[in-house]
């Protein structure tokens, strides 16, 4: 029977990759999104909702009989100073990326600490360790991700569950597509002089793409990681070593 996967956000960007990857692996998955998954097994859901995500989760577990990985990778990003983020901003930054990942762990430890066994990576960012300017909102939530995995893989370590954070760093994703057009339409910068001079800053020379943050969430998620827990493990092209 092939083991069972749940990734959040696994419809595009690094989930996606994520979601191919594991299927690459033999895993069936499913991807909790509300947008639909282009390959897997697409489950609508909202994650900022606990009652969709505990349903979907439940739904996964009645079908297939188990869960054997969880990766939290929904998240948005957001560029604001403290001073210029609204509490109705900070609300939505954390209900996505913080919140979403706690339904999902909460939705999936019963069975795995009934099965004795299960493997949580979360994608977290090279701002899991540091700071950046104009980031408040979003550095606050990915360094709450290393926190969540560390404490996670602590509290479970007994049921032979592990926890780990995955922190990417400058990645060509729609999601910083997205980010990149916003810049430039508020400052009428040139968009491929910007992505150009975002690949200088990492010392490869280049931002990453999907797949190479994808290969090591899939590694983490499998036995060959069995001894790897409570881990925050940089894929950043070696920005965060400078």
């Amino acid at each position: 029977m092939n083991k069972v996967a749940i990734v959040t956000g696994g419809s595009a960007g690094i989930g996606l990759a994520v979601v191919r990857g594991l299927i690459t692996e033999g895993y069936k998955t499913f991807s909790l999104d509300l947008q639909p998954a282009p390959v897997g097994e697409w489950v609508e859901c909202n994650v900022t909702d606990t009652q969709a995500v505990q349903s979907a989760v439940d739904q996964i577990l009645a079908d297939n009989g188990a869960i054997d990985v969880l990766v939290c990778n929904a998240g948005i990003h957001f560029s604001s100073t403290i001073e210029n983020t609204s509490e109705a901003d900070l609300d939505r930054v954390l209900a996505i990326n913080v919140k979403g990942a706690y339904f999902a762990i909460r939705a999936c430890l019963p069975a795995m600490k009934a099965a004795n066994k299960g493997s949580i990576v979360l994608l977290g960012s090279d701002q899991c360790t540091i700071a950046k300017h104009n980031s408040f909102a979003y550095n606050l939530s990915k360094h709450a991700i290393a926190s969540m995995a560390k404490t996670t893989a602590l509290d479970f370590a007994a049921y032979n569950i592990r926890a780990n954070a995955v922190c990417a760093g400058t990645t060509e994703t729609p999601l910083y597509h997205k980010a990149i057009d916003s810049y430039c339409a508020r400052s009428g910068a040139n968009k491929d002089d910007i992505h150009q001079e975002e690949g200088k800053l990492q010392p490869l020379g280049r931002i990453a793409q999907p797949e190479e943050v994808a290969n090591l969430v899939v590694f983490l998620a499998s036995d060959k990681a069995s001894f790897i827990t409570g881990s925050l493990h940089a894929v950043d092209g070696g920005y965060t070593a400078q």
